[in-house]
């Protein structure tokens, strides 16, 4: 009881980038109890690509181990593009991590950095210095990278269900409109990923948290993915609470079934934020933000809680939005709770909406409006397994 673990990561990268060096346990929480609250007793040591590339706990690739396991980068094997590059679909051995013939072994995510200079290595090599010491059950799992000549690449595990931006907004057979019990499981494991991100020190704000950075696996757990523009924190107006705010607008967009930014909409819609304010700030129109592809699915008592979370995430001054930890209990609560919904709570959620209070009741007491009486809760996250996968 009270021992530290004497065993430390430290999680490096160059002052060129703009990272630090960090010393966490490998879980990602402090090692210590008292070093949760003292960034001053964590070394600030810059590191240089190749001290990052070494401590890095990850299965340094070939580039022709990278191209064997998916099929030279067949096109058949794309599983999305972006700024980035091409996500491949590729095959390697469980335990050996040697590439194999499609369908035998596991399945892995391999990204390939277009070779457009040095932003592009920048936000690779941010990937391997956070992914690479960071561990926990909400963060995309990366088992290793290649970096031979011009080529730089990322392998990570395969998250079957694809991204939360696709089973929000894509129409089809394939992609099913995600339920509100779905959602609301998806939000609280991104909530979770996001609160460890905020735990350690020094911080790591994640700077880009959006729905096609939230990856799901076969079970629908979140995690996020995707750290080249994650940043050590805080510095200036770079705090904790810029990614609360993105997380209000994510789950406006989970609530609503609404992208955050959508130019197909009416006049005065294209905005999701700026339109749902006003309702969600009335009691008796915030039902109109909710999603009707999933109504009936939830109680208005449930749904007027989400939708008082989301209003308080996105408060303009940073000061009055709650921390991730707040987030996290209250979602759990939400999720805890035994209400089930009615055929009468429908008709009165169509006759006049949920009704909005900010501070429902079983919300954490620090996002109350009394200032301060009781302490922020405070999240105990699970220890992800030591195997060379993190399974």
């Amino acid at each position: 009881m009270g021992a530290c673990w004497s065993s430390r990561i430290k999680a490096v990268s160059p002052s060129s980038t703009g990272f630090t060096s960090r010393s966490v346990s490998r879980d990602g929480s402090d090692s210590c109890s008292n070093s949760r609250n003292s960034s001053s007793s964590i070394p600030i040591t810059p590191r240089s690509e190749g001290e990052i590339l070494q401590s890095a706990n990850l299965k340094s690739f070939s580039y022709n181990e990278l191209r064997t396991a998916t099929k030279n980068f067949r096109p058949d094997s794309i599983l999305g593009e972006g700024g980035f590059g091409s996500v491949f679909k590729g095959w390697i051995d469980e335990h050996s991590l040697v590439p194999t013939k499609p369908g035998t072994g596991i399945v892995v995510a391999v990204k390939r950095l277009n070779q457009d200079g040095f932003q592009g290595h920048k936000e690779w090599l941010a990937e391997i210095n956070y992914l690479g010491q960071l561990h926990h059950p909400n963060l995309v799992k990366l088992i290793g990278y290649c970096l031979e000549d011009e080529h730089r690449l990322l392998a990570y595990e395969f998250m079957s269900k694809g991204s939360v931006e696709n089973h929000l907004f894509r129409r089809g057979s394939h992609f099913q409109p995600l339920s509100w019990n779905l959602r609301m499981k998806i939000a609280l494991g991104a909530a979770r990923g996001l609160a460890f991100l905020h735990s350690t020190e020094p911080k790591v704000i994640y700077r880009d948290f959006k729905t096609s950075n939230i990856l799901l696996d076969t079970n629908y757990n979140a995690k996020l993915s995707d750290f080249g523009l994650a940043r050590d924190g805080p510095t200036g107006h770079l705090t904790p609470k810029s990614d609360v705010y993105s997380f209000g607008v994510v789950l406006l967009e989970m609530l609503s079934g609404r992208r955050a930014i959508d130019k197909n909409r009416p006049t005065g819609e294209h905005n999701l934020v700026e339109w749902a304010k006003p309702y969600l700030s009335n009691k008796r129109r915030s039902f109109r933000v909710m999603d009707t592809r999933i109504e009936g699915q939830f109680t208005p008592n449930r749904a007027q809680r989400a939708a008082a979370l989301a209003y308080q995430c996105l408060a303009v001054e940073p000061k009055f939005r709650p921390n991730m930890d707040e987030v996290v209990r209250a979602l759990e609560q939400l999720q805890d709770s035994k209400e089930t919904p009615k055929s009468a709570d429908k008709k009165e959620h169509r006759r006049q909406g949920p009704g909005l209070s900010h501070h429902p009741k079983g919300f954490p007491a620090s996002l109350k409006d009394s200032a301060g009486d009781a302490a922020p809760v405070k999240t105990a996250y699970p220890r992800p397994s030591a195997s060379p996968l993190f399974a």
